[in-house]
Protein backbone atom coordinates (compact mmCIF):
# COMPACT_ATOMS: atom_id res chain seq x y z
CA UNK A 1 0.00 0.00 0.00
CA UNK A 2 1.35 3.14 -1.27
CA UNK A 3 0.18 6.14 1.77
CA UNK A 4 1.93 9.38 3.31
CA UNK A 5 0.53 10.98 6.00
CA UNK A 6 2.58 14.09 7.45
CA UNK A 7 2.07 16.70 9.48
CA UNK A 8 4.42 19.93 9.82
CA UNK A 9 4.63 23.44 8.51
CA UNK A 10 4.87 24.59 4.97
CA UNK A 11 8.34 26.07 3.94
CA UNK A 12 7.47 28.83 1.57
CA UNK A 13 3.90 30.03 -0.05
CA UNK A 14 2.37 27.38 -2.03
CA UNK A 15 2.95 27.57 -6.06
CA UNK A 16 0.22 27.45 -8.05
CA UNK A 17 0.21 27.31 -12.07
CA UNK A 18 -2.08 26.46 -14.75
CA UNK A 19 -1.45 23.97 -17.42
CA UNK A 20 -2.16 24.20 -20.98
CA UNK A 21 -4.71 21.44 -20.71
CA UNK A 22 -6.39 23.79 -18.30
CA UNK A 23 -5.96 21.80 -14.69
CA UNK A 24 -4.28 23.35 -11.68
CA UNK A 25 -1.22 22.16 -9.86
CA UNK A 26 0.42 23.54 -7.02
CA UNK A 27 3.72 22.98 -5.04
CA UNK A 28 4.75 23.53 -1.82
CA UNK A 29 6.91 21.66 0.72
CA UNK A 30 6.20 20.48 4.39
CA UNK A 31 8.83 20.35 7.05
CA UNK A 32 8.54 17.70 9.72
CA UNK A 33 10.50 17.28 12.82
CA UNK A 34 12.40 13.66 13.86
CA UNK A 35 12.97 14.21 17.77
CA UNK A 36 16.07 12.32 18.66
CA UNK A 37 17.84 11.15 21.76
CA UNK A 38 19.68 13.48 23.34
CA UNK A 39 17.45 16.21 22.77
CA UNK A 40 17.99 16.63 19.33
CA UNK A 41 15.68 17.26 16.45
CA UNK A 42 16.34 16.69 12.68
CA UNK A 43 14.15 18.63 9.91
CA UNK A 44 13.03 16.69 7.05
CA UNK A 45 11.76 18.26 3.91
CA UNK A 46 8.84 16.32 1.62
CA UNK A 47 8.21 18.17 -1.70
CA UNK A 48 3.94 18.16 -2.36
CA UNK A 49 1.95 18.15 -5.13
CA UNK A 50 -1.63 19.06 -5.10
CA UNK A 51 -3.82 18.57 -8.27
CA UNK A 52 -7.57 20.45 -9.81
CA UNK A 53 -9.55 21.80 -7.28
CA UNK A 54 -7.37 21.31 -4.37
CA UNK A 55 -4.38 23.14 -5.58
CA UNK A 56 -6.98 26.25 -6.33
CA UNK A 57 -8.00 26.05 -2.88
CA UNK A 58 -4.09 25.50 -1.32
CA UNK A 59 -2.99 28.17 -3.40
CA UNK A 60 -5.24 30.67 -2.16
CA UNK A 61 -5.04 30.10 1.80
CA UNK A 62 -2.37 28.06 2.07
CA UNK A 63 0.90 30.35 3.13
CA UNK A 64 4.84 30.04 4.95
CA UNK A 65 4.72 28.81 8.15
CA UNK A 66 1.15 27.14 8.65
CA UNK A 67 0.73 23.92 9.84
CA UNK A 68 -0.96 21.26 7.95
CA UNK A 69 -1.95 17.67 7.88
CA UNK A 70 -1.40 16.01 4.68
CA UNK A 71 -2.59 12.51 3.14
CA UNK A 72 -1.57 10.96 -0.05
CA UNK A 73 0.69 8.66 -2.21
CA UNK A 74 4.58 9.00 -3.02
CA UNK A 75 5.40 9.51 -6.47
CA UNK A 76 8.80 9.09 -7.88
CA UNK A 77 9.51 11.02 -11.37
CA UNK A 78 12.83 10.45 -13.33
CA UNK A 79 13.49 12.35 -16.30
CA UNK A 80 17.75 12.86 -18.15
CA UNK A 81 18.54 16.65 -18.53
CA UNK A 82 20.53 18.35 -21.42
CA UNK A 83 23.92 17.05 -20.72
CA UNK A 84 22.25 12.99 -20.25
CA UNK A 85 22.48 13.10 -16.66
CA UNK A 86 19.95 10.98 -15.05
CA UNK A 87 17.82 12.60 -12.00
CA UNK A 88 15.30 11.60 -10.06
CA UNK A 89 12.53 13.42 -7.77
CA UNK A 90 10.08 11.98 -5.20
CA UNK A 91 7.14 13.63 -3.80
CA UNK A 92 3.95 13.68 -1.91
CA UNK A 93 1.03 13.30 -4.52
CA UNK A 94 -1.60 15.02 -2.03
CA UNK A 95 -5.23 14.02 -1.71
CA UNK A 96 -5.86 16.14 0.88
CA UNK A 97 -4.60 18.95 2.89
CA UNK A 98 -6.05 20.24 6.77
CA UNK A 99 -4.97 23.04 7.88
CA UNK A 100 -4.47 23.04 11.38
CA UNK A 101 -3.42 26.16 12.01
CA UNK A 102 -5.86 28.21 10.93
CA UNK A 103 -5.41 31.50 8.91
CA UNK A 104 -3.65 34.29 10.95
CA UNK A 105 -5.61 37.80 11.82
CA UNK A 106 -3.53 40.11 9.53
CA UNK A 107 -4.25 37.92 6.29
CA UNK A 108 -8.07 38.41 7.01
CA UNK A 109 -7.46 42.22 7.53
CA UNK A 110 -5.00 42.37 4.22
CA UNK A 111 -7.79 40.66 2.31
CA UNK A 112 -10.36 43.03 3.16
CA UNK A 113 -8.74 45.96 2.55
CA UNK A 114 -7.87 44.63 -0.65
CA UNK A 115 -11.33 43.56 -1.10
CA UNK A 116 -12.41 46.81 0.19
CA UNK A 117 -10.05 48.90 -2.18
CA UNK A 118 -11.07 46.83 -5.24
CA UNK A 119 -14.77 47.63 -4.67
CA UNK A 120 -14.08 50.96 -3.82
CA UNK A 121 -15.48 50.75 -0.14
CA UNK A 122 -13.75 51.93 3.07
CA UNK A 123 -12.80 49.20 5.58
CA UNK A 124 -14.39 47.56 7.83
CA UNK A 125 -14.41 49.90 10.98
CA UNK A 126 -14.85 47.13 13.66
CA UNK A 127 -11.94 44.94 12.29
CA UNK A 128 -14.40 42.22 11.05
CA UNK A 129 -12.92 39.20 9.05
CA UNK A 130 -14.20 39.05 6.00
CA UNK A 131 -16.01 35.15 5.66
CA UNK A 132 -14.05 32.61 3.71
CA UNK A 133 -16.47 31.38 0.54
CA UNK A 134 -15.02 27.89 0.58
CA UNK A 135 -15.57 24.77 2.82
CA UNK A 136 -15.42 26.39 6.14
CA UNK A 137 -17.10 29.47 7.64
CA UNK A 138 -15.30 31.97 9.39
CA UNK A 139 -16.07 30.88 12.61
CA UNK A 140 -14.27 27.38 12.10
CA UNK A 141 -11.11 28.80 11.35
CA UNK A 142 -10.96 31.64 14.03
CA UNK A 143 -12.20 28.85 16.69
CA UNK A 144 -8.85 27.00 16.27
CA UNK A 145 -10.59 24.51 14.56
CA UNK A 146 -9.07 22.86 11.68
CA UNK A 147 -9.91 23.83 8.25
CA UNK A 148 -10.11 20.54 5.55
CA UNK A 149 -9.35 21.42 1.69
CA UNK A 150 -10.07 18.01 0.00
Amino acid sequence: MNKVLLTGRLTRDPELRSLASGSSVATFSVATNEFRANGKEHAEYHAVVVWDRLAQVCGQYLGKGQQVAVEGRLQTRQWDDDHGARHWKTEVVATSVEMLSGRRKKDYEAESRADGAAQGEAEPSDGAAPAIEDEADEDDVEAGEPLVLA
